[in-house]
């Protein structure tokens, strides 16, 4: 544990013997999450090669344990969130070593020959302030949920953020956010490390953000985010989210997203090799290789009709690079641990169970059908599918292009009643396959994950 950490912990203590207070105990939850999960990713024979990558089998338990207090009484209220994570690999891992040497692990650290570490354990904090209806958070729990910046939760355990974020909802219909954050703890990690972007390989201790949700009318959102990542990229974000409500049981949703992204810093120097971008497809031209230059936007429009539920959708990624994600990547820790892949989350629907459709020049195609089966008498249970079919994309400075597609299947079924009352299964089962020209940016995968979900609140 990092001495900030430790410093917030031993903060949290004392502010939690001191505000003994109505509203900051009576108005706290404590949870206990429990998560199995089983995870196969099988690389299948890419069509230009005859390597294969890493074969993945494991089975890991993982735990979270999340107190969030509520605020002390006065003009200023103020309130402590706790936040601690153990994962256990019960059985397997990587098969093989890649052929570069490779041992990253996608779900648990590894030692440095690719064995999974048996356990695994980070905590972390948040203090509070609220004044009427704005609120600010500082510490190394944070888990953002924003056009600009999602945590990612795809495996055991989820990222988190250290930095602070602050939310005002003081204006009717009008929600303000803005924030800075330093470091990110991934999802396979025990340790906080500098923030990047996939396909840079330094790091920056600096994203800023901020942006506002606007409720128009009940039925019209709309948008706009800005954020930078010191030395990596500017980025401009602009939503519009509408529901038309048709009958009684039917409605129409229109969700449009648009991302304009350019160089910040280092990045847009040529010297700068660490800040530009590699191994992340096609990027700039010229002495412009690497320098991050994007728009990208998507139109999704979904038919509700009871438990029925139709997407259709369109995305569009300028040719001149690929869209900037952050990504915290991987670490090493003193004893010479890989602390594993960082993991990203990108707010779009295309971003999907292996890939996110985001190259430089890629044009997808997406579709999905869900069906919530508490219309025919099983509350619980749902279903989806969805196929996505991306072109077009650029993969060198030369014109090439590739095209590559996903097919993700998911059920999920949360118990009702009995004694398994709020026990949650998943099963996810993806495909993706490439075209010989896009590998070796992407090889052809099978991946399959169950999940095992139950969460205890304490009374």
């Amino acid at each position: 544990m990092k001495k900030s950490t430790l410093a917030l912990a031993v903060y949290a203590g004392v502010m939690a013997t001191q505000a003994g207070a109505a509203g900051f105990l009576e108005d706290s939850k404590a949870t206990l999450s429990s998560r199995t999960l089983y995870f196969e990713q099988d690389p299948r024979e890419p069509s230009a090669s005859g390597a294969k990558g890493q074969d993945q089998r494991q089975t890991t338990q993982g735990f979270l344990f999340n107190f969030i207090s509520g605020y002390t009484p006065g003009t200023v209220g103020f309130g402590l969130d706790v936040q601690g994570m153990y994962g256990i690999n019960l059985s397997g891992g990587i098969d093989n070593r890649a052929a570069n040497g490779s041992t990253a692990n996608t779900v648990s650290p590894t030692s440095s020959d690719g064995t999974p570490e048996h356990n695994w354990a980070r905590a972390g904090a948040n203090v509070k302030a609220k004044i009427s209806k704005t609120e600010l958070k500082i510490g190394n729990a944070l888990q953002p949920n924003l056009p600009i910046l999602v945590s990612n939760d795809g495996r055991l355990l989820p990222q988190t953020f250290e930095g602070g974020i602050v939310t005002s909802k003081d204006i009717d219909n009008l929600t303000l956010t803005a924030g800075k954050l330093t470091k990110a703890a991934g999802r396979a990690s025990t340790n906080y490390d500098n923030l990047s972007v996939s396909g840079g390989t330094k790091g920056s201790n600096n994203f800023q953000f901020a942006g506002a949700d606007y409720k128009l009318t009940k039925d019209l959102t709309l948008q706009y985010y800005y954020a930078n990542l010191e030395d990596y990229y500017n980025q401009h974000f602009f939503g519009l989210l509408h529901v038309l409500p048709i009958g009684e049981d039917q409605s129409f949703k229109t969700d449009l997203r648009y991302f304009h992204s350019t160089s910040d810093g280092k990045n847009g120097q040529s010297n700068n090799v660490g800040y530009r971008l590699t191994g992340n497809g096609y990027s700039g031209t010229g002495s412009d290789t690497g320098e991050i230059d994007n728009d990208l936007w998507t139109a999704m429009f979904t038919y509700t009709l009871g438990g029925h539920a139709f997407m259709l959708g369109y995305q569009s990624s300028s040719d001149s690079g690929a869209m900037p994600i952050i990504n915290n990547g991987s670490v090493v820790d003193g004893r010479g641990r890989n602390e594993g892949e960082g993991g990203n989350s990108v707010y779009l629907f295309t971003d999907s169970m292996i890939t996110n459709f985001t190259r430089a020049g890629e044009k997808t195609k997406f579709g999905q059908y869900s069906y919530d089966f508490a219309r025919v008498g099983v509350p619980g249970l749902k279903a989806a599918i969805a196929y996505l079919h991306g072109d077009q994309i650029r993969t060198s400075a030369t014109g090439a292009r590739g095209s590559e597609w996903e097919r993700d299947m998911r059920i999920d079924y949360v118990f009702q009643d009995s004694f398994l009352k709020g026990f949650g299964v998943t099963v996810r089962r993806a495909n993706l396959r490439s075209d010989s020209d896009l590998y070796p940016l992407q090889q052809n995968v099978d991946q399959t994950r169950v999940i095992l979900n139950y969460t205890y609140a304490f009374k």
